[in-house]
């Protein structure tokens, strides 16, 4: 996996203990554990930042944050990718998210929809039901279908170094024998 560029922009625990902002959510957040790039923690952190992205609430990262120390995840990740619901992509993904709790709970789906916060503040009592279940639905779905895959790639990742290397002993074994295919 891609751990050495993540590792760049990973902040340390000890710079962020200076950070006098961080100190409301307490001193958990600062064990090394869930700053370290591991199969499970990343896979934790896809898990626990889509689902927070997915729902439609203001601070969705110190959630995130707060749930990531409980799950065992890294906490970097699990705040970035809350911001996959970003103020470009929201509307669409909040509007799948409507459209599939309407088909899950019932409701109107044909209603007119315009894009302005005066609409939604007004429409809110009618739409905060399927929204709010298509948003779970969602982020549980999308969460939990990320978890699986990054444990997945990062296996296939793993075996694949694992023969990659196999096959260098082989070749500092076997003098004659070229793992690349090149002729000498």
């Amino acid at each position: 996996m891609p751990k050495h560029y993540f590792k760049k922009y990973i902040p340390h625990p000890d710079k962020l203990r200076q950070n006098k902002a961080l100190g409301i959510l307490g001193s958990k957040i600062y064990e090394a554990d869930l700053w370290h790039l591991t199969r499970r923690s990343v896979a934790r952190a896809f898990l626990n930042g889509l689902f927070w992205a997915a729902l439609p609430m203001p601070f969705q990262m110190v959630a995130s944050a707060l749930c990531a120390v409980p799950m065992r995840a890294n906490i970097p990740l699990s705040i970035a990718l809350v911001w996959l619901t970003n103020p470009i992509t929201m509307p669409i993904v909040f509007y799948a998210n409507y459209l599939l709790g309407t088909f899950l709970v019932g409701g109107p789906s044909d209603m007119e929809f315009k894009m302005s916060v005066e609409w939604m503040w007004h429409q809110m009592e009618h739409i905060w039901l399927p929204l709010y279940v298509g948003s779970i639905v969602a982020g549980l779905v999308v969460g939990g279908l990320s978890y699986f895959g990054i444990l997945l790639l990062w296996r296939l990742h793993v075996v694949k170094r694992w023969q990659n290397r196999k096959l260098l002993r082989l070749g500092r074994i076997l003098p004659d024998h070229n793992p690349k295919g090149d002729q000498d």
